[in-house]
């Protein structure tokens, strides 16, 4: 019989247990949480210091007696859930359901799923951390006591299904604030000018004019770039100063959970949920080889980069066998972890550094391996040399102008031949890509040859969306949300139609900028980021013992519950209003007036409900209301699978679609496909074309909201035949016409005519 009982959340993470433990220990599963706050209810008794009211949750009975079953024939349990927060509320509503059992409970932390780790973890087994468990419920009040209840708010001012959350209110105020930015930006004009120029040796190389008189250039109309592109063209070129330095870049330290999702996202253009989903399968064990399950890197929700010393030494003794001396520092590279970093957890590593992704290639599936390769190659660049290079400017006298070139030779790539840090956007790109110029070999006093001064016009651009990786970064820099939490936060904006993602790019949608309006009015404590990031430390400091989390909880609730009460009889209600316009009624002799509806704004008849007759419409630029007509149905050449009648093209919420004539006695939609398949990973869409609220074109997957992959070119199903990709893009330009090329952007295949 078994000695003892260990109770993990996944079955797969059971599985791994199991086969390092043996036949002492019988392994179980609760598959994630097995009490919480109830569904239909707020779950939280205020006028009793806010006592919660768990209850098992549905369909977790079976497990609960299957575990209470075993825990019966053991002689200890150990309470295994993941080692955060979640995981400690976890541990403790187990131990609350199996107190019956009246056995030993012991606290056991995997932070990596090897067999050393395992046996050492159980040998330092504690007991729950109270601290931890009362800063996660103390998190899961405060999000019910302001989703529960301004929630049912927006229901009665807007519509049902609506929801307002502590910390996504806040990425959605960050998605509109940006949003507003953008809207309010005005470009400004201003020139660069690039001299090709070449010395007495070669290679000829580019100049850019950096200051006129001394004075750093701001050059903004094109009379003045003429005049000055004519001044250069007729001036000598002399150097006037040569500077060379040799210079150090340092790896990046190892990922924890935002620098994975960020790079996950611009190197592999995973969402941060796909990451977090892939990591948790990595962490948690995979077959490879015939050895069973192997834990394959270590615990991912973290935001330490701290290493243990065996992983140091294994680590450093890989670099030096496999790379030689010269790419091993005298001492291990040690990061700073920020100040606000809980440090529970090591970095995101690789379990065994001798696990290459070569090695693992025949087990893994693609995308597992694909994030496998950027964790095993971000951990050992972090403890590699660093790279070596020097960099050249050349200053350059041309009468009054001073012009600057600079350019750097890699003297040693260190860590670089391995991995280097994505760049943030195409900017960073060209400026990486700048320094990486070859100089010629020059002397001071040398004249130079003018070969081409090229006046480039620019205008100063606004502020960019956010993406996926941004939107992250953003979110960890100013303290809103914790690294469990970013991927949840990220889909449940765009699952509730707050945010849209075009062209991996978030826009706040009408219903996203009317919610934050109503929130940011009557809540602007709320949704304040220096606020919840606020909350967060308070929550920080109940796991420290520093602060009693009831105080949080009571010296939250006076303010808002004032706040909420004054909204219940002062937030707008939108679905109630009307705005009345000029525009006439086509159907009567009415009036349209502007409603609010599931969809958005639209018009409708001011005679509703004797006259049901609606438009869209869009508002000019100076705010002038402006009816859109709606089309009459067109036929195509399809054919109802249903009825038999003939399709025709209607537009609907999601853009133009195919519906059966037959309406309303035959209801059978599709979108129009374009008989490509979604490339998203184990989606099995179809690309069809969509029309958004801004009546553009685009291309997204079928299977929306699940799947959210979408472009602005329409796909064609064609092979690339250089790179093999599943399909090519129409892309239409007034110098190149429409052409196909392939949607891979490393492969650059142009079909010619």
């Amino acid at each position: 019989m078994a000695k003892a009982l260990i109770i993990v959340e996944s079955p797969a993470k059971s599985r791994t247990l199991q086969r390092y433990l043996g036949k002492d220990f019988v392994v179980k599963a609760s598959v994630g949480h097995i009490r919480d706050l109830p569904v239909k209810t707020l779950g939280v008794d205020i006028d009793h210091d806010f006592a919660p009211q768990y209850e098992t949750i549905r369909g977790k009975g079976n497990i609960i007696a299957d575990l209470r079953k075993a825990a019966k024939a053991v002689d200890k349990i150990f309470l295994a859930p993941d080692p955060d927060r979640e995981g400690e509320a976890i541990a403790y509503h187990i131990r609350e359901s199996l107190k019956s059992a009246k056995k030993p409970f012991f606290r056991v932390l995997f932070h990596e799923l090897t067999k050393k780790a395992i046996l050492k973890a159980i040998d330092n087994a504690s007991t729950i951390n109270q601290r931890l468990f009362e800063a996660q419920q103390a998190r899961r009040i405060l999000d019910r006591l302001v989703g529960y209840q301004i929630s049912p708010l927006l229901w009665d001012k807007v519509r049902r299904g609506l929801s307002a959350g502590r910390v996504q209110s806040v990425a959605v105020r960050m998605v509109c604030e940006r949003e507003e930015e953008i809207t309010a930006f005005n470009p400004e004009e201003y020139w660069s000018f690039n001299a090709s120029l070449e010395g007495e040796v070669p290679p000829p190389f580019e100049a850019q004019l950096d200051k006129i008189s001394n004075k750093k250039i701001k050059v903004d109309n094109k009379a003045e770039a003429d005049q000055i592109a004519g001044d250069l063209r007729a001036a000598d070129y002399t150097i006037d100063k040569i500077n060379k330095k040799q210079k150090r870049r340092n790896p990046a330290p190892p990922f924890i959970t935002s620098s994975m999702q960020i790079d996950a996202n611009r190197k592999l253009r995973f969402s941060a949920k796909r990451s977090m989903m892939l990591a948790q399968k990595l962490y948690e064990g995979l077959a490879v080889g015939g050895d069973g399950p192997t834990g394959l890197i270590s615990y991912m929700r973290t935001d330490s980069t701290r290493i243990n010393d065996d992983a140091l030494a294994e680590v450093r003794g890989f670099i030096g066998t496999n790379y030689g001396s010269d790419f091993l520092p005298a001492k291990p590279n040690i990061y700073k972890t920020k100040k606000s970093a809980q440090d529970a957890h090591e970095a995101i590593r690789p379990t065994n550094v001798e696990l290459t992704p070569e090695k693992l290639a025949a087990y893994l599936d693609k995308d597992m391996l694909r994030l496998y390769t950027l964790i095993w190659k971000r951990f050992v660049a972090s403890q590699m040399a660093a790279a070596i290079y020097d960099q050249t400017t050349i200053l350059i006298t041309a009468g009054k102008y001073q012009l600057k070139a600079v350019g750097s030779i890699v003297r040693f790539q260190g860590f670089m031949s391995l991995y280097i840090e994505a760049v943030r956007s195409s900017t960073d790109d060209k400026k990486e890509k700048k320094g990486d110029k070859i100089l010629p070999n020059l002397q001071h006093g040398a004249l130079l040859k003018l070969l081409k001064i090229e006046p480039v016009q620019h205008f100063t651009q606004p502020p960019p969306r956010y993406t996926e990786a941004s939107l992250v970064k953003a979110l960890e820099d100013n303290g809103v949300g914790r690294p469990s939490t970013y991927a949840a936060i990220i889909s449940t904006i765009q699952e509730k139609e707050y945010v849209s993602l075009e062209q991996r790019k978030f826009l706040p949608t009408e219903l996203g900028v009317l919610i934050n309006g109503l929130l940011l009015e009557h809540f602007p404590a709320i949704i304040n980021v220096e606020f919840t990031a606020g909350m967060e430390q308070n929550l920080d400091k109940v796991e420290d013992g520093k602060v009693d989390w009831l105080k949080i909880l009571r010296d939250f609730y006076g303010p808002f519950n004032e706040a909420l009460q004054l909204a219940k009889k002062e937030m707008k209600s939108v679905k109630r209003s009307i705005t009345p316009t000029d525009i006439p009624c086509q159907s009567c002799v009415g009036k349209m007036v502007i409603r609010w509806g599931r969809n958005g704004e639209f018009l409708a008849c001011e005679n509703y409900p004797e006259c049901r007759h609606t438009l869209d419409f869009k508002r000019e630029a100076d705010g002038k209301v402006v009816a859109i007509a709606r089309e009459e149905p067109k036929e195509t050449d399809e054919v109802c699978d249903k009825c038999g009648k003939p399709m025709v093209y209607k537009r609907g919420r999601f853009g133009q679609f195919l519906a059966c004539s037959g309406y309303p006695d035959c209801k059978n939609i599709k979108a129009e496909g374009t008989g490509v398949k979604c490339p998203e990973q184990g989606c099995g869409g179809e690309l069809v074309k969509k029309i958004s609220k801004k009546g553009k074109v685009f291309y997204a997957c079928n299977k929306y909201p699940k799947c959210t992959f979408a472009l602005w070119d329409k796909p064609v199903a064609e092979k690339c035949p250089d790179c093999g990709a599943a399909f090519l893009l129409e892309r239409t330009s007034k110098k190149s016409g429409t052409r196909l090329q392939c949607a891979d952007k490393q492969c650059g295949y142009i079909k010619s005519d």
